[in-house]
């Protein structure tokens, strides 16, 4: 039984997810052929990514397979209650309401494990935290399952360390269609589009700094760059570095960094990116957001201690004030702030970010007997069939090797 906000909302969600579907071609293909194929026929997936339309979309791909599909969100501010209640509506179990408490989240979540899936879609690496602790008992049927972040990487690769995983699982975020094209030009964009659209102010002119020059971090700067900003890049990984100075960009430590930006933009994956020390040192009216997954790279905690008031000044921007004045505009709490304060990546980016999720459940579903408990890399087929959907989407074509040309690659 769903467990939405309000039924009656839904009308405005399948606006919503219609929309998105007219732009998302690759998945529409893989949908037609789950359609004649039933992939995941018996089969129960859980997914938790963060609840708009074009996760939708996904669910509603991944039931035309064959699967009953169990959706939840990522994010406490992320989901959006009409597009859960229209989804609901269209025969896809949701458990997701906008804005509540951490342990609500959590209680969503495990709810929708107790599905007792046999495949997940995970982001962030929460279900598989719950599947290896307080919900290890719904974990009887798991077959594996996909995670679609550089965080949710991180914590698997940690995982698979110390023999701790509880199923075989996908690097999604890995694969070509999601860091060359999600992380760059989706973050770049969205992050952007959900500054600009929550503060109604203008990049151009202003010292940008951008802690963290991944796939993310690029797109980013990136678009920074071409709207006219001074972008300055903090990093911990010298070819990182080596690499955003060679972009045109400056490169210095966050104790300097901090003193210089207008806006800052953390996209680490990590915690404790922009501390006290660095508070202190902040122009007035400077603006904070992130844009990694979990809302830890700002310390907030900090931020709250040492101000003497806050207030909230628009919608999704709270000031505070500090003891000598200046004021530090948060936006989103520090959660991730393109989807915290907007829409999320463009419906055409993730069309080949769910695309990877639904072909890499596939390949799950039909290597079941073969799978270990560990992370496994999305196979460059996947990668291919999705680039190549997307370029004949998008009416463009590409050279293909001759015979002549494969064996001279092949040889020695």
């Amino acid at each position: 039984m769903s467990i939405i906000r309000d039924a009656s909302l839904a009308p405005s969600g399948h606006k919503k997810i219609d929309w998105v579907r007219s732009f998302m071609p690759a998945l529409g293909q893989i949908e037609k052929r789950f359609e004649q194929e039933k992939p995941f026929k018996g089969m129960k997936i859980a997914v938790s990514v963060h609840l708009e339309a074009k996760t939708a979309n996904l669910g509603l791909v991944l039931k035309k397979g064959g699967a009953d599909v169990y959706l939840t969100g990522c994010n406490p501010l992320s989901t959006q209650d009409d597009v859960a209640a229209a989804i609901a509506e269209r025969g896809v179990e949701t458990f997701g309401i906008h804005g509540v408490s951490m342990q609500e989240y959590e209680d969503l979540l495990a709810e929708t494990l107790s599905c007792h899936p046999d495949l997940i879609v995970d982001d962030g690496g929460d279900l598989i935290n719950l599947l290896s602790g307080r919900c290890s008992e719904y974990a009887d049927h798991l077959i594996g399952g996909c995670e679609e972040t550089t965080t949710g990487i991180i914590r698997l690769r940690a995982r698979e360390r110390d023999n701790a995983l509880p199923c075989a699982m996908m690097a999604v975020n890995d694969a070509k269609a999601k860091h060359y094209y999600d992380n760059k030009y989706g973050t770049g964009q969205s992050v952007w589009t959900s500054i600009m659209d929550t503060t109604n102010l203008i990049v151009a002119g202003k010292t940008v700094v951008i802690a963290g020059y991944g796939w993310c971090g690029k797109g980013a700067a990136m678009r920074a760059k071409g709207m006219g900003a001074n972008v300055i890049i903090t990093e911990i990984d010298p070819f990182k570095a080596l690499d955003a100075t060679m972009d045109g960009y400056r490169i210095m430590p966050m104790d300097e960094a901090a003193k210089y930006g207008d806006i800052f933009v953390t996209v680490t994956g990590c915690k404790d990116v922009i501390v006290e020390r660095h508070f202190s040192v902040m122009k007035d009216n400077a603006i904070l957001c992130n844009a990694g997954h979990f809302d830890c790279e700002v310390d907030v905690a900090a931020l709250r201690r040492i101000a003497v008031s806050t207030q909230e000044e628009r919608k999704n921007i709270v000031g505070y004030t500090m003891p000598d004045g200046r004021t530090l505009h948060l936006l989103g709490e520090g959660r991730l702030v393109n989807l915290a304060c907007g829409m999320g990546h463009p419906a055409e980016i993730m069309d080949m970010s769910f695309a990877v999720q639904a072909l890499s459940l596939n390949w799950l579903a039909a290597n079941r007997d073969r799978l270990e408990k560990k992370l496994y890399e999305v196979p460059d087929s996947i990668d291919d069939e999705i680039g190549r959907a997307k370029l004949a989407a998008m009416g463009l074509s590409i050279d293909t090797l001759t015979p002549e040309q494969e064996a001279y690659l092949a040889g020695w």
